[in-house]
């Protein structure tokens, strides 16, 4: 049987998709402006509400194109979903959004124009799958073999098979237009899965290919979204497929960046120095004489345009009047983000390393569910990442620290022994907890909200303009697809002036 390669079926990537996707608090970034003058009134052609990736790119743009621009930000630094997580020495991990692979080609732009170098991500040696208590060790490349060691891996490949030729169906970006859109909206990916997958090994791995990418339980997604997710892996020259998608090698887990991924919003909020303003919340919008007028804590903008650059949810928290079309506001009512969490452990060195493994790991079972070796590159100590993920985060989100730790490193200890039990110090970000995101890694539709209100996504309304990673063709949900919509809606915002 062709494609049934180790790495197509899982090389963790398929499991821990979720870090690529677009998600810091790194407090130097608050050097880039001072906080607002409390009260302090404004005006440009553009405000941009949220100095996320999209919102920075979007702005950046606008700027080089001569428009005087403001961009207000919630937080104290920015990045949005991309974010530096403190480890407590002076240093920081890769906290939210931290991949990029092939075809995510504006990040990669992006990073270069700002001086932010790439690493591989470590995948030499072989990955850990847990399942049913037992501990396996599998390699990532070669002929199928036993790997996953599961019997349900080529129930699993046939099944991954079928989703492929679906997606290839998917208008990039549209996916309300494609010939199957209702019936496909109509169902969840659970319940399309448990028609494809025979075994219990296919649908444990199915359901694991939601939760990793999405941090959803697939119940809870609708299949035509999980389409569109894989359709989107891809760029203008390369149709998106689900290798690109879930793979390490070749896929978009393929590479880290230099310092974080939080580098390139820190140094691009920089770039635009003090139009960026910080702990400026934005709590109502006015559309008035073709214009509008943004109020934040702090500060209250006047302009031609304005661009939300955030996810539906978090843009259904401001206030609108008047108030949106109907199929915006409801959109913005049915789009939630994921649950998870990302926890890492620091030691002296990378000892799995030495005993011939990638840190990659697959579990069903325990806090973490999927792992990456997060160390950096110049080995200079080993960092584990792991994933916690929408079920788990259900009980962590309200635990004390030392239970989520404790949770954490039982989890590691299962999966790479007892010295990963006992490291020099932990972190951990629940995304959940973040009010200016309110989960992660992406906001996602539930069975028939992208046929009845997808195209409510970028429509404009108005002068106001929306931006953020779910509205992007190619790769949604990751940081590539922020860039890209930051990108398009400067041109979309540019040629309405």
């Amino acid at each position: 049987m062709t494609g049934l390669s180790r790495r197509r079926l899982l090389g963790t990537g398929a499991l821990t998709a979720a870090a690529g996707a677009a998600t810091s608090a790194v407090p130097a970034s608050a050097s880039s402006s001072a906080p607002s003058a409390q009260g302090a009134a404004a005006s440009a052609d553009v405000v941009v509400v949220g100095a996320g990736l999209s919102g920075l790119a979007a702005a950046r743009d606008l700027v080089a194109a001569g428009r005087s621009v403001i961009v207000l930000e919630a937080r104290e630094r920015p990045g949005g979903r991309v974010y530096g997580m403190p480890l407590g020495d002076g240093t920081t991990n890769e906290g939210g959004a931290e991949f990029i692979g092939p075809t995510q080609d504006r990040i990669a732009a992006l990073a270069k124009d700002m001086g932010v170098a790439t690493f591989p991500t470590y995948n030499t040696g072989k990955n850990v799958y847990y399942r049913d208590g037992k501990r396996t060790l599998y390699a990532t490349d070669g002929v199928l073999g036993a790997v996953p060691p599961d019997w349900g891996v080529i129930d699993l490949e046939l099944a991954l098979l079928s989703l492929g030729d679906m997606a290839k169906s998917i208008p990039v970006g549209e996916p309300w237009k494609a010939p199957k859109a209702e019936e496909w909206d109509g169902q969840t990916f659970y319940s399309w899965s448990r028609s494809h997958s025979l075994s219990s090994g296919a649908r444990f791995l199915m359901d694991a290919f939601a939760s990793s990418t999405l941090s959803v339980r697939s119940r809870d997604v609708s299949l035509l979204y999980v389409l569109n997710y894989v359709a989107s892996a891809g760029n203008e020259g390369n149709p998106g497929n689900v290798d690109r998608l879930i793979n390490t090698r070749g896929g978009a887990q393929e590479t880290r960046f230099v310092g974080g991924s939080q580098e390139i919003p820190i140094r691009l909020a920089a770039e635009l120095g003090a139009r960026v303003h910080y702990n400026a919340p934005v709590r109502s919008v006015a559309i008035a004489d073709g214009g509008v007028t943004v109020t934040a804590d702090g500060i209250t903008v006047s302009a031609k345009r304005a661009v939300v650059a955030m996810s539906p949810a978090i843009a259904g928290k401001i206030a609108f009047s008047p108030v949106l079309p109907a199929s915006r506001a409801q959109l913005m009512q049915r789009y939630p983000m994921g649950s998870i969490a990302k926890f890492v452990a620091v030691y002296d060195t990378p000892f799995w390393r030495a005993d011939g493994l990638t840190g990659q790991a697959i579990a069903d079972s325990g806090a973490i569910d999927a792992t990456f070796d997060n160390t950096p590159p110049d080995a200079s100590r080993g960092i584990l990442m792991g994933f916690i993920n929408q079920s788990n985060m259900r009980r962590l989100d309200a635990a004390p620290p030392d239970e989520v730790r404790a949770a954490g490193l039982e989890a590691f200890g299962k999966l790479f022994g007892d010295k990963a039990r006992t490291p020099v110090r932990t972190a951990f970000q629940r995304w959940d907890n973040e009010v200016w995101s309110g989960g992660g890694p992406v906001g996602f539709a539930p069975p028939g909200v992208l046929s009845d209100y997808g195209t409510a996504l970028r429509a404009p309304c108005g002068p106001v303009h929306w931006a953020g990673t779910e509205t992007s063709g190619f790769w949604t949900g990751y940081m590539d697809g922020a860039v890209r919509s930051g990108e398009r809606v400067a041109k979309e915002v540019h040629a309405a002036l």
